[in-house]
């Protein structure tokens, strides 16, 4: 069941589709497709990530933030300006726009609670307890860039020329800053 919400701007009229937040209201399977991504959500493990079908099922949207996943991240080391040019190549369900996330987004996924690589292995496959790449530079040194570190749960910064760090990429609304 969908709610619509229409909000009056001066002359015009902006209307958005929003699903009900059954999290809220009842056990029942949530689409928050048309609900206005923002990190205000702490959900459960169990319904915080959902597997989208429109994708080939190869993404994962995450209902805390709205960023969506490719839900296997590659497994092939890279530099990091290779591994951010990949992103933008990439093809995952018929669809482009990836790119690396910030190192923020990165963390976002990880639950402390969970063993290494502290991310659902029934959600997400492939994912090794490994460095993986983000796109926030170090502002210390802009030839260094920070990386989420699956292995312990921290993040850590290394040269952009370092071959050895794995990859996520992930769509979604980002800070022009991050690149």
């Amino acid at each position: 069941m969908k709610r619509f919400l229409a909000v009056s701007v001066g002359v015009m009229v902006l209307s958005a589709a929003v699903g009900l937040n059954t999290q809220e209201v009842g056990a029942a399977q949530v689409d928050l497709s048309g609900v206005t991504p923002n990190w205000d959500k702490n959900l459960p493990s169990a319904s915080r990530f959902t597997v989208l079908p429109a994708f080939a099922s190869k993404a994962v949207r995450d209902n805390n933030t709205g960023l969506v996943w490719e839900q296997a991240p590659e497994a092939t080391l890279r530099t990091w300006g290779s591994a951010s040019s990949f992103c933008l190549n990439k093809n995952i369900g018929n669809a482009r726009g990836w790119r690396l996330p910030s190192v923020a987004e990165l963390a976002s996924l990880i639950n402390p609670s969970s063993p290494s690589p502290f991310v659902p292995a029934t959600v997400f496959t492939g994912v090794l307890p490994e460095n993986y790449w983000s796109a926030t530079s170090s502002g210390v040194s802009p030839t260094d860039a920070w990386y989420m570190d699956l292995v312990f749960g921290g993040v850590g910064s290394t040269g952009k020329d370092n071959p050895n760090l794995h990859f996520w990429c992930v769509r979604g609304g980002m800070n022009a800053d991050v690149y």
